[in-house]
């Protein structure tokens, strides 16, 4: 029998190369907030990055300047080493107490200008945009 791991290998490796059926997928199971980019034109279907390089479905190469990744580029040895050692230790949000979330949160609040010393701890820019709009929402 495949294993349900497999199935889904399987799965990824037939629809990275059917781009218009990733796209009818994506439309009808993401919410239509969350953009893609060039969907006007043609989409990038990005299979996999190294260091400043995106590569897509079709094996061209991109340089990034999207995603964050200026500072050390993807697959950067030290990050990937510092990722594998957090997710073999935890792997979880911050709605448990932990000492290095809290810790950090001090030290970010540490920079703020008086009277703000509240932090919040999210994973993408989109993120924090969406609870700006709930924060200005609920004030």
């Amino acid at each position: 029998t495949t294993s349900s791991k497999t199935q889904s290998t399987i799965e990824q490796t037939e629809l990275s190369k059917k781009k218009d059926e990733v796209l009818v997928l994506r439309k009808q199971h993401f919410c239509d907030a969350v953009s893609v980019s060039y969907s006007n034109t043609n989409p990038l279907m990005i299979m996999g990055g190294s260091g400043s390089k995106l590569y897509d479905s079709d094996g061209r190469e991109f340089l990034d300047t999207r995603n964050n990744v200026c500072h050390v580029g993807h697959q950067h040895p030290a990050v990937v080493s510092a990722v594998q050692r957090q997710v073999a230790t935890l792997n979880t949000n911050t709605r448990y107490l932990h000492p290095n979330a809290t810790l950090l949160a001090q030290k970010l609040a540490n920079l703020l200008p008086d009277p703000l010393e509240v932090v919040f701890l999210v994973n993408s820019g989109s993120e924090a945009n969406d609870l700006a709009l709930r924060l200005a929402r609920a004030a």
